[in-house]
C-alpha cells in the first residue's frame, strides 16, 4: 500500500518544483510587459510580445537558425582543438613535476588575458572569417580546461601509480586505466566550465569581427545583434539574440550534466 502512496506524492512535488522554477521568470515577463505598454505607443522600447513576433520572424526567415548553427559550429570545433590541446598538456604536466614547475609561470602569465583582447592578433592572422573566431574560442576555452586537468591528474592517488607500476603495467596503460578514470571528475569539470566560456567568447568575438568587416562576412548570433545594433536599430531582435544566448548556454550546461551523470554514475548517488 506504500508504494502508490508514494507514486502518487511524486506528481504534486513535481508540480510544485516546476511551479518555483517558473514563477520568477513569469512574473518578471508580466512587470516587463506592464512597463513597456505604459511607455505609450512611441516609445523604442522592447516588449514580451514584441519580443515573440520577431522571434517568429527571425525563425520563419531561416536568419536565427542559420546564425545558430554557425555559431554553434565554431564554438564546437574551438572545444575540440582547445580540448586536445589542453587536456594533452594537462595530463603532461599534472604528472610531471618538473614540467608543471617549468611551464606553469608562463600558463598563468597568459591566463588573466582576457580573450577579447587576443582579436585584434586574431583579425590580423586570420581575417575576419570563421578562422578567426574559431581561434578565440580555441583560446577562451584552453584554460579552463589545462588548469582543471593539471589539477585533477596531480591529485591522482600516487600509490595507485606505484602499485600499477608493481604489477609491471605499462606507461600508457596506467595513464589509460589509472590516471585518466581517477582524474576524470576534474576534466569534466573543466571541459564545463571550458564550454561555458567558449560560448561567451564567440558572442563577443562574432560582434568584434562584424564591426570590424562592417557586418558583412562573419555571420553568427553576434554578428546579428551587430547588425540589430548598428544599422536596424532593432531592439526586439537584440533581445530575441540574448534570450537565445541564454537558453542555448543553459541547454549546453544541462548537456554536460547528463554526460557527467552518464560518465560516472557513481557521483549522481552521492
Amino acid at each position: 500500500m506504500s508504494t502508490p502512496t508514494v507514486a502518487l506524492g511524486r506528481g504534486p512535488r513535481g508540480m510544485i518544483g516546476l511551479w518555483h522554477a517558473i514563477a520568477v521568470p513569469l512574473l518578471l515577463i508580466i512587470v516587463w510587459q506592464i512597463w513597456a505598454s505604459g511607455l505609450g505607443p512611441g516609445a523604442r522600447a522592447p516588449s514580451p510580445t514584441n519580443v515573440v513576433i520577431a522571434f517568429g520572424q527571425l525563425v520563419a526567415s531561416g536568419d536565427l537558425p542559420t546564425a545558430l548553427v554557425q555559431s554553434l559550429g565554431r564554438v564546437v570545433t574551438g572545444f575540440v582543438f582547445a580540448s586536445v590541446i589542453g587536456i594533452t598538456l594537462g595530463v603532461a604536466m599534472g604528472s610531471s613535476p618538473w614540467l608543471r614547475d617549468n611551464l606553469d609561470p608562463v600558463i598563468e602569465s597568459f591566463r588573466p588575458i582576457a580573450p577579447i583582447a587576443v582579436l585584434p592578433i586574431a583579425i590580423l592572422w586570420f581575417g575576419t572569417g570563421t578562422p578567426a573566431a574559431v581561434a578565440i574560442v580555441t583560446y577562451a576555452a584552453f584554460f579552463p580546461l589545462l588548469v582543471n586537468t593539471v589539477h585533477a591528474v596531480s591529485r591522482v592517488d600516487r600509490k595507485l601509480v606505484q602499485a600499477a607500476r608493481t604489477m609491471g603495467i605499462a606507461r600508457a596503460r596506467i595513464l589509460r586505466h589509472v590516471l585518466l578514470p581517477a582524474a576524470l571528475p576534474g576534466v569534466l569539470l573543466g571541459a564545463r566550465l571550458a564550454m561555458g566560456v567558449a560560448w561567451t567568447a564567440i558572442i563577443a568575438a562574432e560582434l568584434a569581427v562584424g564591426a570590424k568587416s562592417g557586418g558583412g562576412t562573419s555571420g553568427g548570433i553576434g554578428q546579428m545583434m551587430f547588425i540589430f545594433y548598428s544599422y536596424s536599430i532593432d531592439l526586439n531582435g537584440i533581445v530575441v539574440c540574448m534570450i537565445v544566448v541564454g537558453v542555448v548556454a543553459l541547454l549546453i550546461d544541462r548537456l554536460f550534466r547528463l554526460g557527467e551523470a552518464r560518465l560516472m554514475p557513481w557521483r549522481a548517488s552521492q
